[in-house]
């Protein structure tokens, strides 16, 4: 993750998207362009509903933009792929299968075509590395939700993608596991090293794990700023208790805050016209 940024990866190329509605045409996203390079990790923030997940989603395969383009290594993204890994808030995980056989799950596809001997290594080496080699015969029902987060990070990397998508991983855990977690997934980048694409709504999760973090708009969502942050990796918790740390913490609060009453602002004429 400390090493030199090169070739783009990913790139939002003038993207925009619109639903139709009983209404007439919903833009979601607006004429977005940014640029995601090898070894980023780019946080992505801004009020609920503004179109972040939308944004995501059209990396990761799932929804086409209706003008514009979003390119993976220089090619149109036509659908989801194996070199995309995509981690929701939800966990993801089979409820029917063990801790075990969920790491497996993507190695047995006849896509990635993993032989077994190669399947029982990678799966033990995700289960230790996140500790979770004491529960690999137990069922996701009988984890923590901490645990189960952990669970759904092991088997998106156990296919190695080369690029992971997390929307709202941790949105779900209380406070301290959730650190737990973020220390976590900056252990096992360094490790690993991947290209990360972050959904988020805590400013200040965006500023520990980033490298860049981009701060849109109100629904539709456009670019409003774009922030390079200055703290090396690695990274441990002393860091949130710098004045630098604080003093963009303030700043990017200010930015979200005005982008969240703009947005009320949209909702409240229509709310009072019924």
């Amino acid at each position: 993750m400390s090493g030199p940024v090169s070739a783009k990866r990913a790139q939002f190329d003038h993207v925009s998207l619109s639903f139709d509605t009983p209404k007439g045409k919903l833009r979601v996203v607006d004429d977005v362009s940014y640029a995601i390079h090898d070894g980023d990790f780019i946080a992505v923030i801004g009020p609920s509903g503004c179109g972040k997940t939308t944004m995501m989603s059209m990396l990761a395969g799932f929804q086409k933009p209706t003008t514009g383009e979003v390119l993976f290594d220089g090619n149109p993204v036509k659908g989801p792929g194996p070199e995309r890994g995509v981690i929701f808030q939800e966990y993801g995980v089979f409820p029917w299968l063990t801790v075990k056989e969920n790491i497996a799950f993507g190695l047995k596809l006849k896509a990635n075509n993993v032989p077994a001997k190669e399947q029982h290594q990678i799966c033990e080496h995700y289960l230790a590395l996140m500790g979770l080699s004491d529960f690999a015969n137990s069922y996701p029902k009988h984890l923590s939700g901490g645990m189960r987060q952990r669970l759904a990070i092991a088997r998106a990397y156990a296919v190695k993608p080369q690029f992971l998508l997390m929307d709202e991983p941790f949105g779900a855990l209380d406070a301290q596991t959730r650190g737990n977690m973020q220390n976590l997934l900056l252990k096992v980048l360094a490790a690993e090293g991947k290209t990360v694409m972050l959904i988020t709504h805590s400013v200040e999760e965006a500023i520990y794990l980033a490298s860049r973090i981009v701060v849109v708009t109100a629904r539709p969502a456009r670019i409003k700023q774009i922030i390079d942050v200055p703290f090396a990796y690695p990274r441990n918790e002393s860091l949130q208790e710098r004045p630098e740390f604080g003093e963009l913490r303030s700043h990017i609060r200010e930015l979200v805050m005005n982008e969240y009453q703009a947005q009320q602002a949209q909702i409240m004429p229509a709310s009072f016209s019924e």
